[in-house]
């Protein structure tokens, strides 16, 4: 039913990077609908937006990474 900018399957895992129009609330209302929708399928979706991507890419690899490791075992 939705489209996801990036998947990993074997961690459930969905990332999203948003551009400005997720700051709107109209966009923030149907994002919230939608992770609850994600999440009852047992996805976790992390967000992150344009800014953080381009200037905190260290910060933002390290988050995927973690959730990952928590997700599954990495050896």
């Amino acid at each position: 039913k939705y489209i996801v900018d990036f998947y990993c399957a074997r961690a459930r895992l969905i990332i999203e990077v948003d551009g400005g129009q997720h700051f709107e609330t109209n966009h923030q209302q149907k994002d919230i609908v939608r992770d609850k929708a994600l999440s009852g399928s047992g996805l976790l979706a992390l967000r992150f937006n344009n800014h953080q991507v381009l200037t905190e890419i260290d910060a933002v690899v390290d988050e995927i990474y973690h959730q990952v490791e928590a997700r599954i075992h990495i050896d």
